[in-house]
């Protein structure tokens, strides 16, 4: 299996909310810091929302591993920024036996 090419500088950011002062709350995303990662397009697909069509492209990303718990491991809660795009996570595993690499599956075009 040959090394990942982590040519992409993505920032890992998590939700954050705070009381908005009329008993509600506001969201927003914090930046946790910035990976080198691999991106690779997977196939997109269409699907039904209500009375629209909606499509998604689900995106695999690479990036050097971390320890569980450490702030720099993606977790399914979080997202990638790479500029205007943006990249939820849904799932992370670790690539090969020796873990040196996480696997990121993502969908583009994130909002939660």
């Amino acid at each position: 299996m040959s090394a990942p090419e982590l040519s992409r500088r993505l920032i890992l950011q998590e939700r954050v909310r705070s009381a908005d002062g009329a008993g509600g709350q506001t969201g927003g995303w914090s930046d946790l810091g910035t990976l080198w990662a691999e991106v690779k397009p997977r196939r997109g697909r269409e699907q039904a929302v209500g009375d629209r069509e909606r499509s998604s492209v689900p995106v695999s990303v690479t990036v050097r591993a971390a320890s569980p718990g450490a702030a720099s491991r993606p977790r399914p809660d979080q997202r990638f920024a790479d500029g205007p795009r943006l990249y939820g996570i849904l799932s992370v595993t670790e690539q090969g036996p020796m873990g040196r690499y996480l696997v990121c599956a993502c969908v583009e075009g994130f909002e939660q």
